[in-house]
């Protein structure tokens, strides 16, 4: 292996490291200074070398534009709803569908959890790298938003760990928190008061140069 590989490695896993811990254990190590300079030192890397990046690198996440329009994936096992339970009437009535499906007569153990309503996606990983993720769609064909998917930190693009399948298909909810939804809108906010102040420059700019063209042609 070349230096600049072995580089490139310790770099990746590096950086890796520090964003599951930042994004998924809420845990950080390292200030973001420190993360932002192990990035760029990463794409200086890889822009000396090109032909030594993977799919799987920090830097194929950070800066990824997200798709306005998809193209279609089709679901190798239907992505089915579920069923909704409001009472003990209808929850006897899935018990016993269930109990029809298993063709069982013996009791079924129940866990009951809260139910996080998001975007229902597919993701799928092969040799442990994200290639591809979708929307549930029709349950039978989803939307493809691989792209859109690789910008979220919180999923992997590489999987780590032991007896890893070669491929894996996950399937959860992709949803915004209340602090990551107070986040968004207040960038948005100060987004937006630039815009504005930005449009009330270039008014007053405007606004200046017509008062010169009325000064000169007075003369």
């Amino acid at each position: 292996m070349e230096p600049i590989e072995q580089q490139l490695t310790e770099l990746r896993t590096t950086l890796r490291h520090h964003e599951y811990l930042y994004h998924v254990m809420d845990a950080p190590e390292i200030p973001d200074a420190e993360y932002d300079r192990l990035m760029r030192e990463l794409r200086k890397l890889e822009a000396q070398r090109p032909d030594l990046i993977t799919p799987d690198s920090p830097t194929q996440r950070v800066g990824a534009a997200p798709l306005t329009a998809f193209n279609q994936i089709r679901h190798e096992v239907p992505m089915l709803s579920l069923d909704n339970v409001f009472d003990e009437e209808s929850f006897l009535a899935f018990n016993k569908r269930v109990q029809d499906r298993l063709k069982s007569t013996e009791n079924v153990t129940w866990c009951c959890e809260l139910k996080l309503d998001g975007l229902a996606v597919s993701i799928l990983y092969e040799n442990g790298v994200l290639v591809s993720a979708a929307t549930r769609g029709d349950g039978t064909t989803g939307e493809d938003i691989t792209s859109n998917v690789r910008t979220i930190r919180a999923i992997p693009l590489k999987l780590h760990g032991d007896n890893i399948p070669a491929r894996l298909e996950v399937r959860g909810e992709v949803f915004l928190p209340q602090a990551g939804l107070k986040r968004s809108m207040k960038k948005r906010a100060a987004l937006a008061a630039k815009c504005l102040l930005t449009r009330v420059t270039r008014r007053q700019a405007r606004c200046v140069s017509s008062i010169r063209v009325l000064r000169r042609s007075d003369r």
